[in-house]
């Protein structure tokens, strides 16, 4: 077999270049949002993802009151749908219906889009705030929570379910 080397960054472009949405919720009560920041990896012997989700979004207030999370991942064709999701709050308007997407439920009560290539079916098993006094590198608090409102991230560790 030949090996070739491809760019360790590769890995990382399906959440920061190619975005995703995060949706929290059931269908009762869902809203989704577009990420770039988190990743993917292996703790208390599970995979799970990390995701960051600021205090301010209404995405964090039913991320905070339940455990059904899903990472849905879209085609460059749906990048103004996205755009949407990540500019419109989903307290005050429905943004789902606004970028044109399709909600799809779950076996497990969980959303995702049929619009997305590829969703990760997710169950929250660990959320931390952060705090200015965490952080060891000041120019990153500085860059990106004193200079941007929406107050600071939440990290959730969510446990991989399903890929679909």
């Amino acid at each position: 077999m030949d090996l070739s080397k491809i760019s360790k960054h590769d890995i990382f472009n399906l959440i920061s270049k190619d975005w995703m949405l995060i949706t929290a919720g059931d269908s009762a009560k869902f809203n989704t949002m577009t990420a770039s920041w988190g990743g993917f990896g292996y703790i208390w012997n599970r995979p799970v993802a990390f995701i960051f989700i600021r205090e301010s979004r209404y995405t964090h207030e039913l991320t905070e009151s339940g455990d059904k999370v899903t990472l849905s991942f879209f085609s460059e064709d749906y990048r103004n749908a996205l755009k949407i999701c990540g500019s419109q709050s989903g307290r005050d308007t429905d943004k789902v219906k606004n970028a044109g997407l399709t909600p799809k439920f779950l076996d497990n009560g969980a959303v995702t889009f049929a619009e997305a290539h590829t969703t990760v079916n997710c169950r929250k098993l660990f959320a931390s705030s952060m705090e200015e006094s965490q952080f060891n590198d000041k120019e990153i608090f500085n860059q990106f929570y004193i200079k941007s409102p929406g107050g600071l991230h939440t990290m959730y560790v969510v446990e991989i379910l399903d890929v679909i």
